[in-house]
């Protein structure tokens, strides 16, 4: 059991012990020069009744986002060949909304049973599962399912009130069960403390299964959102959560999320010498910009760093 005092301890140390510390974890584990790439597709985008006060898809938001909806298992299967040729390791469908309705859910059985033929890994985030929707997961195959908290429990509900941190909690251990490796984290810069980040970060770590997966979201401030003008994270704070998660969960992948494009190269770098092994490709995450392919390339080979092997 890690408590919050152990873990702030840690977070806490001087700057460059932490990241040294966190590189020491992580290269013990790791090949410490691969980043793996995921690219992130969305088959029904908007219209989402939840109100996540970061997200533009809600319908409580002042974003207007218009609902999509893709019945085309072959679109997503075009957009898995491309994130495939870029060096993606694995694809990563999603679905906004609350809960995936029987449309939306049988096509994202499709489209996992047609990705992994490609000898991608595949992952879904789609919100809360049921216990027969996990099995039926199962059997086709899934890898990873991602399912993030956002927060820490004690600031949960000044971010989203149409849900509960422990709904969250409850799909991730339904997956878990299953033996579907799970994919998890928060972002950071919503208005939270730096207690309210480890205090997520030692929930995550003190769940019976450490994640497969830790996501460390960046805010991108969305115009119409609640948190369009939340003062930006301190990126060397930014820096000591993820240390902090690999320290905290040395068996799990970190992956740097959303927000980059708004991060340095030398930012990112931190994040990488400080254990994240992870990143999300393509120029689109949902609703919202990331970094260009190439840069990322550029970035890498500038770094001597190197993707994973791809099934072919």
């Amino acid at each position: 059991m890690i408590t919050f005092d152990a873990a702030k301890d840690i977070f806490k140390t001087p700057f460059f012990d932490l990241i040294f510390r966190a590189r020491s974890v992580h290269v013990e584990r790791n090949d410490a020069n691969v980043i793996q790439v995921s690219t992130l597709f969305s088959i029904r985008t908007g219209g989402c009744c939840e109100d996540c006060a970061y997200c533009a898809q809600s319908i409580k938001n002042g974003t207007k986002f218009p609902k999509q909806i893709i019945t085309n298992v072959d679109t997503a299967l075009e957009a898995a060949k491309q994130a495939k040729k870029l060096g993606s390791s694995r694809f990563c469908i999603g679905a906004s909304g609350r809960s995936p309705d029987p449309q939306v859910f049988e096509i994202a059985c499709q489209a996992v049973t047609k990705v992994k033929e490609l000898g991608l890994e595949t992952c879904l985030t789609m919100g809360a599962l049921n216990e027969e929707q996990v099995i039926e997961l199962k059997n086709r195959g899934l890898d990873y399912y991602n399912h993030n908290v956002d927060t820490s429990p004690e600031y949960y509900d000044k971010i989203i009130t149409t849900r509960t941190i422990e709904e969250r909690l409850q799909t991730i251990k339904l997956v878990q069960k299953h033996k579907i490796k799970v994919c998890t984290g928060g972002i950071l810069g919503i208005g939270e403390t730096n207690d309210d980040r480890i205090k997520m970060l030692t929930l995550l770590a003190n769940l019976d299964e450490q994640p497969s997966s830790i996501s460390i979201n960046r805010l991108v401030k969305v115009p119409g959102t609640r948190l369009k003008d939340s003062p930006e994270i301190d990126p060397f704070d930014f820096v000591r959560c993820v240390a902090l998660a690999r320290i905290l969960m040395p068996q799990s992948i970190v992956r740097v999320s959303a927000g980059r494009e708004t991060m340095s190269d030398e930012l990112q770098a931190l994040c990488f010498f400080a254990g994240a092994s992870a990143i999300f490709g393509g120029d689109k995450l949902l609703t919202t910009a990331n970094v260009d392919p190439e840069a990322d390339l550029r970035l890498m080979q500038r770094l001597n760093l190197q993707l994973p092997r791809i099934r072919r």
